[in-house]
């Protein structure tokens, strides 16, 4: 054993002298043939992946940040016994994230083999930096075959969960042409919404097949968007739907306020400016512009030219949703809320431009028990006296007695403090009120019906004019301040 050792220290002296007799190139000839024997008789094949590209280490290395976020997905669910060194960091608002540290390894498989992948951090002579990087090992045999599909399912994995736990923001646009943004954290999800079942099914199932459908919107030629239209009436819980769309998507929301938006052009530049991944949101679309006003004569379109009106018009808003530069960027989503659809113009209203109509109305049976059972602290079993609450108050939902979401959350909200039993009476008590009074959303609808006979007859009179049209959305703008004012009133 002595004899043994006395042998390594002779030749590590030896090879010191040599390291320093012999010339550098000589050197450097010597260590790429040794690699090249060990890299001969391994039965593994290695692939570097370093943190920069270049030797300036000024431009990173994508795979890099893939594999790093891959290792840590894989060391989450599948923990290696014993566990590899790591190290822990934070960055708020997450949780912590964990790494490999450097110089240590981790076992992978894939296709019935098993892969090796090593972190390296080596420091720079004379410098404080390190360069870093990761290295993969491959069975020599298999690695032409095993390397590209590897390589594609690590990159979808790390995609995945770059888009779960980035921070997500919510954009409007502050000023003619620009975006601004804050973090998105609304809570509303599709589990806290109070949808009828059947509902919350199919909204679910489209937004998962528009997630996932870039294969199929490649091939059958379409623009990989789609558009949605929520319409009912104040405090159906629209803006929370579209809350809990991002929040299942997990998209960007751009909020687009037309009425700061000075013309086409600027509409045009916000649309190139959203990233893909996200929802572009156009709340109380018949409000927001007169966009029928385009529909006037000749006379009063000259006129606006000639004194130098520029605003966003139908066909620019047409465009918008639906025309050539609709397809830059891709996976949007582009959402109008409405609470009268009567009041939006058709030509926004065919598929291509609103694909899916969702009409969000009074809770009904359904949704009282689930906001009950929310607000009242979960599903706990209702004793009877309850439940012959809930089945009047199903009754009076039966008999046309409606309530939207926001009146029914405002009960429960006031008396989260009190007993369940307590908060069910007051909901009923407030239902029996509404008996056999005409509901806000039946006279909206009558009085819309009404202006529209008129607009008839009017239109008629004039020779079905364009000029009906205009007049026809004043006539709507003032409904609208008519029956709020009335809501108002009876609320009081």
């Amino acid at each position: 054993m002595m004899e043994l050792l006395s042998q390594m220290w002779s030749l590590l002296g030896l090879l010191t002298v040599l390291q320093n007799i012999l010339p550098g190139q000589l050197l450097s000839l010597l260590h790429s043939l040794w690699g090249s024997l060990q890299d001969a008789l391994t039965p593994y094949s290695y692939f570097d992946v370093p943190e920069f590209l270049g030797s300036a280490a000024v431009n990173p290395n994508d795979l890099y940040r893939q594999v790093h976020l891959y290792l840590h997905r894989r060391l989450l669910l599948h923990p290696p016994s014993p566990p590899p060194r790591l190290t822990l960091t934070s960055s708020p608002p997450s949780s912590f994230f964990s790494q490999l540290s450097p110089n240590h390894s981790l076992h992978d498989s894939f296709s019935g083999h098993r892969l090796l992948w090593t972190h390296h951090s080596d420091a720079l002579h004379d410098s404080l930096e390190e360069r870093r990087s990761f290295s993969l090992r491959l069975p020599k045999r298999h690695s032409p075959a095993l390397l590209s599909p590897y390589l594609s399912h690590l990159s979808a994995a790390a995609r995945a969960i770059a888009v779960s736990s980035r921070d997500r923001r919510i954009f409007t646009n502050s000023s003619a042409s620009s975006w601004s943004s804050v973090a998105f954290r609304h809570p509303a999800t599709f589990q806290t919404l109070a949808l009828d079942p059947a509902l919350r099914s199919f909204l679910l199932s489209d937004l998962d097949a528009f997630s996932a459908g870039r294969d199929f919107y490649a091939r059958v030629g379409r623009p990989w968007k789609r558009g949605y239209l929520l319409h009912g009436p104040p405090g159906s819980g629209k803006s929370s739907l579209i809350a809990a769309m991002a929040n299942h998507l997990q998209y960007d929301v751009y909020d687009l306020e037309l009425t700061r938006v000075p013309h086409n052009a600027a509409l045009k530049s916000l649309l190139l400016q959203t990233t893909p991944r996200s929802l572009i949101v156009i709340e109380d679309i018949d409000c927001s512009l007169r966009l029928t006003g385009d529909r006037r004569s000749k006379k009063r379109k000259a006129a606006a030219e000639e004194g130098g009106e520029e605003r966003v018009t139908l066909s620019g808003l047409l465009n918008f949703t639906d025309g050539l530069w609709s397809c830059c960027g891709e996976e949007k989503m582009v959402v109008f809320t409405t609470n009268y659809k009567g009041g939006v113009d058709g030509a926004l209203l065919r598929p291509g431009r609103m694909d899916v109509h969702v009409r969000l109305g009074a809770c009904g049976g359904h949704a009282l028990r689930e906001m009950v059972a929310r607000y009242g602290g979960g599903e706990a079993a209702a004793d009877e006296g309850e439940e012959e609450m809930m089945e009047e108050a199903e009754r009076c939902v039966r008999d046309g007695v409606g309530m939207t979401a926001a009146e029914v959350g405002e009960v429960l909200l006031r008396n989260r403090d009190q007993r369940r039993d307590i908060a069910v009476r007051e909901l009923v008590a407030e239902l029996r009120a509404r008996v056999g009074g005409e509901s806000e959303e039946e006279e909206e609808e009558d009085v819309v019906a009404v202006a529209e006979g008129r607009e008839k007859k009017r239109r008629g009179k004039n020779g079905g004019g364009w000029g009906g049209w205009e007049r026809r959305v004043r006539f709507l703008g003032g409904l609208e301040s008519f029956t709020k004012s009335e809501s108002g009133r009876r609320g009081a």
